[in-house]
């Protein structure tokens, strides 16, 4: 059964009532909009530099710097000593824990990232939960919705786990790295300590300490003037 604790140590985000009583690790996506509803205390604490946009209910902690060009659409809620960067795009029901790096071109929406989480270059997380110290390559996609716009469900053995979703895209473990330009299809779990190689499209459950190798062919042909 996948559970918070095999993908996320909770130690390592304040916001560990999310998992309460969580019996599958996607479970907590559906409580992002009441727990922001009731704790959220909104507040700029961080410094600001120029005008980046932020509207609605908006929590940002000390030592946090939100760049220009940057745009947060509230409800939502950033730690301590993170970098909010130029382009990035938050987008409602998002939950950042400290340290964290959110990047240029980068957008997020109903997520919650643990502590020292990066996205730091033209990514897409929607629906999604990072672990703490899960590292995005540049152009990694979590794709959050299927093509036929149908319920999402996770392989377990020979079987397939209903998650009561049609928007949920992948749970990312703690210390795993995603490669360059790699994209998750939606219901993807990803072990802590896992690796997957630039360029790689993911679909299902990879274990604790794994590497996904991709490989390509290459056929070098002489240039005819």
């Amino acid at each position: 059964m996948p559970a918070p604790q095999d993908y996320l140590d909770l130690n390592h985000t304040e916001h560990r009532m999310l998992f309460e009583n969580a019996s599958h690790v996607w479970e907590a996506l559906a409580q992002i909009t009441s727990y922001l509803q009731f704790r959220l205390k909104p507040g700029i604490h961080g410094r600001l530099i120029g005008k980046p946009f932020v509207s609605g209910a908006v929590f940002v902690g000390h030592g946090t710097v939100i760049e220009q060009g940057a745009m947060i659409k509230g409800p939502a809620w950033i730690g301590e000593n993170c970098e909010i960067r130029s382009g990035c795009y938050i987008r409602e029901n998002v939950v950042v824990g400290s340290g964290c790096v959110l990047g240029n071109s980068c957008e997020f929406k109903n997520s919650i990232l643990l502590d020292e989480a990066q996205v730091p270059h033209f990514n897409y997380v929607g629906d999604s939960i990072l672990g703490y110290r899960a590292h995005l390559g540049a152009g990694v996609i979590l794709s959050n919705v299927k093509l036929d716009r149908g319920e999402i469900t996770v392989p377990a053995g020979e079987a397939l786990l209903p998650t009561g979703l049609r928007k949920f895209g992948a749970i990312i473990g703690d210390h795993a790295e995603i490669g360059c330009n790699s994209v998750l299809n939606p219901g993807s779990l990803i072990g802590k300590r896992s690796v997957l190689y630039p360029g790689t499209q993911w679909r299902g459950v990879l274990p604790a300490d794994s590497i996904v190798k991709t490989q390509q062919s290459h056929q070098i042909l002489a240039r005819r003037s």
